[in-house]
């Protein structure tokens, strides 16, 4: 408990919270490198995911192929490619991103073609018998009752960037991990508290966040229907009608 105590205590020093490694800009830092990275993997895996999940193809080579990018080793590949490429200290940003997009990947295109494969069938060919294009379902259709489970897909992301992303202090990049990496050679075990707490409490805000745009993507019809539906009243159990029967 003091440790924890000493790391409150440090967060709430106004001395930390000014200056280049103060709190307000190691937040923005990490921040950015996760922004930047979710924006990037979701340009590269929800159009993708769109495709299979309307039609249907290479869909076990997408299972492959994410199964395969969870399994690489995040620190080891950032490391691989920071020594194999001379991409030098201005540019050091560079491997980190393609780290962490390579990690954001698999769940933004689960999320994509499983929403999109979660679509009843009987509305789809609804929608063909209206005369409507494929591009016109899927856009019209397909996407808009999907859309909780690709916001699923990328609430997944964020929360998995934003916990790896304090690997960019490696490289000597900024970002909440820097307190961490700062603080372990010197053994300020207090810093290096504050440092995952601090990303601790920054994942639990965006998950918060990204909950709520995630129930308000649900369409109005979807959430009409399941106001409708009627609550199931529990089974009464043998001994329970017996006894009532008994009473009566």
């Amino acid at each position: 408990m003091n440790a924890f105590a000493d790391a409150f205590a440090w967060i709430g020093d106004p001395a930390h919270w000014t200056g280049p490694d103060g709190i307000p800009t190691r937040v923005i830092e990490h921040l950015g490198y996760s922004g930047l990275t979710v924006f990037i993997a979701v340009l590269l895996a929800v159009p993708l995911g769109l495709y299979i999940g309307h039609t249907g193809r290479f869909r076990g080579v997408s299972i492959g192929a994410t199964s395969a990018l969870r399994a690489l080793p995040t620190l080891g590949l950032l490391t691989f490619l920071a020594i194999a490429f001379p991409f030098g200290i201005r540019l050091a940003l560079i491997p980190t991103v393609i780290v962490l997009v390579l990690l954001a990947i698999p769940p933004l295109l689960a999320g994509a073609y499983s929403g999109i494969e979660s679509v009843d069938p009987r509305t789809v060919d609804a929608a063909r018998s209206m005369g409507m294009t494929e591009w016109q379902i899927l856009r019209k259709v397909e996407i808009p009752l999907a859309l909780p489970l690709i916001i699923g897909g990328i609430r997944s992301a964020v929360l998995q960037v934003v916990a790896t992303a304090t690997v960019a202090a490696y490289i000597s990049l900024g970002g909440l991990g820097r307190y961490i990496i700062d603080a372990l050679p010197v053994r300020d075990y207090t810093k290096v508290l504050v440092g995952a707490l601090l990303v601790t409490l920054l994942a639990l805000v965006l998950e918060a966040i990204l909950i709520l745009i995630q129930r308000l993507t649900v369409p109005a019809g979807v959430r009409a229907i399941r106001a409708k539906a009627p609550l199931r009243t529990p089974r009464k159990s043998p001994h329970i009608a017996t006894a009532s029967s008994q009473t009566g």
